[in-house]
């Protein structure tokens, strides 16, 4: 619960100043996380906000096929669909591939964090704040567009994230190394030599 609130008092406290919210939650949410990372508490609170967020999740599904089955997708055409998948495809991954330069991690999982990318469901709420803040025509291509690159994501990642990290997993053992064991992560191990 005290995630939670820290979580809306962030986001309320930010709108109330005509801040920016969603910056000021992902500012909370780093806060906390940095905070007492040895504590019971810490890792009971991030147990409750993994939940929250599934909860959350499976609403913000349920809410998309919905809005899917009441006709989001109607005002897409074929030329929007390859950007989406343009977006979706060469963008994000190179954008995150970008992103992660100079990071300790091998180019596999480089390429395979650049692929996946962010949850896309926050586009929702960029898109909704752009919407509201500017005058735009053809909104509902744009929700259009929007939720199409959500459902290809939804899809296409979620049947392909196990077999991938199967994949990586094999690829961090290495070989000689037992199945069972827990693959090691660079920057963890570095710790672990301190």
């Amino acid at each position: 619960l005290v995630a939670l609130g820290a979580t809306l008092f962030a986001y309320a406290t930010a709108e109330a100043a005509h801040g920016y919210g969603f910056l000021a939650v992902f500012v909370a949410a780093l806060t906390l996380r940095a905070a007492e990372r040895d504590h019971a508490f810490h890792e009971a609170m991030h147990d409750f906000a993994e939940q929250v967020e599934r909860l959350l999740m499976m609403l913000v599904l349920v809410l998309l096929g919905g809005a899917i089955a009441s006709g989001l997708l109607a005002p897409l055409t074929w030329k929007d669909a390859a950007l989406g998948l343009a977006l979706l495809f060469i963008v994000r991954p190179l954008a995150g591939w970008i992103g992660m330069i100079g990071a300790p991690h091998s180019r596999r999982e480089r390429a395979f964090v650049s692929f996946f990318g962010i949850r896309g469901i926050g586009s929702f709420y960029y898109l909704a704040w752009g919407l509201n803040h500017g005058e735009f025509d053809g909104w509902a291509r744009l929700w259009a567009i929007t939720g199409f690159i959500v459902l290809c994501s939804i899809l296409i990642h979620g049947v392909t994230a196990t077999p991938l990290m199967k994949t990586i997993d094999t690829w961090r053992r290495g070989p000689g190394r037992p199945d069972h064991e827990e693959p090691v992560d660079a920057a963890v191990a570095e710790d672990r030599q301190v």
